[in-house]
């Protein structure tokens, strides 16, 4: 190939402009589909940083042991186990406010652990 040799184009000039819509038509579809799913409005997550989840634990006070009631907020396994030894000697908690006889759990404690804590029903209601 010389320098006086005409160059053929890669594409007939008749179809570069269909291939030309083509692509725009494709961008704005991308465009279109990027605002529908939030995109640029922070809808995407990344995948490195996902949500926190909301899901709560939650633990029923008359049945469970020391390794649940530990991983309460502000309860360590010595308060736990101060908790399931009241319980065995005086029988199931009546009340979530019967925990305070509980020694070392006093009215703000119980107050963080009342979110955790499933309600206590009532003999009554049972029936």
């Amino acid at each position: 190939m010389t320098a006086s040799d005409p160059v053929a184009p890669l594409l007939p000039p008749r179809v570069q402009p269909l291939i030309a819509a083509a692509v725009v038509a494709g961008l704005v579809a991308i465009a279109v589909w990027a605002a529908a799913g939030g995109w640029f409005n922070g809808g995407i997550v990344h995948h490195d940083a996902p949500p926190a989840t909301t899901a709560a634990f939650t633990v029923n006070v008359n049945s469970a042991g020391v390794m649940e009631l530990s991983q309460l907020p502000g309860l360590g396994p010595a308060t736990a186990e101060r908790i399931v030894e009241h319980r065995r000697q005086h029988g199931p908690f009546a009340s979530l406010e019967s925990l305070l006889d509980v020694p070392g759990i006093g009215p703000r404690t119980l107050e963080d652990l009342r979110p955790h804590l499933r309600p206590i029903r009532s003999r009554e209601t049972d029936r």
